[in-house]
């Protein structure tokens, strides 16, 4: 199964969900090659921490606007791949996007965020012109329970036509650690409620794949 996480906008905690996922993966004994396609690195460099403190981390590479035609035969060894992408970069989330089983956009909790995604559907709909039954759906990121702001934004992706995944990702500080950490949430803070949420949030996308990983 190849994710890809994309969105225009910067900030919506696409490597968080990145990194995450694949730490999921890897947590569950699957075989994990993670792509950094974010000039920035920062999943890269999350995998040099995790590894120089002696965790198990995915197998990471970089990937560019060419990875539509490379990366599916360098995908063959893994049972799972999840696609980092970078924000204001449309020809590498649609090279992403198009080998994509399921393309993730997070988006944060404000009806701002939401609004962003404007430009976002409209990469998804070029990619679509290629790949017609893509699968795409936004996650709610640093959400905040309980409070006006934090329904917003589901709202406004709703009513705009996209499909929002049942699990969301709050606004907390575990996720900070285990990013700097270079390990995943559920490895770090097992018992923590941000473990609990990148599970849900795994087994849905796995759901919208098909089933099958």
């Amino acid at each position: 199964m190849i994710i890809a996480i994309a969105g225009q906008k910067g900030g919506a905690g696409k490597t968080t969900v990145a990194v995450n996922i694949a730490a999921e993966g890897l947590a569950r004994g699957l075989r994990v090659l993670l792509v950094d396609a974010d000039p920035q690195g920062s999943a890269r460099t999350w995998a040099a921490v995790g590894e120089e403190g002696g965790f198990p981390v995915p197998t990471v590479v970089a990937g560019d606007a060419a990875m539509h035609t490379s990366l599916p035969a360098r995908a063959k060894g893994f049972d799972l791949v999840v696609v980092d992408t970078p924000p204001r970069a449309g020809d590498v989330q649609r090279a992403a996007i198009i080998i994509a089983n399921v393309t993730v956009i997070p988006c944060g909790p404000s009806g701002v965020d939401a609004w962003a995604l404007a430009t976002t559907s409209d990469v998804l709909a070029e990619a679509r012109a290629v790949k017609p039954k893509l699968r795409a759906a936004v996650v709610i990121t640093k959400q905040r329970p309980r409070t006006l702001v934090g329904r917003t934004a589901r709202e406004v992706c709703e009513g705009a036509g996209f499909q929002v995944l049942r699990a969301e990702l709050t606004d907390r500080v575990a996720y900070i650690e285990a990013m700097n950490a270079g390990r995943g949430i559920g490895v770090y803070a097992p018992r923590d409620q941000g473990a609990e949420e990148v599970r849900a949030l795994f087994d849905e996308l796995i759901t919208l794949a098909g089933g099958k990983v």
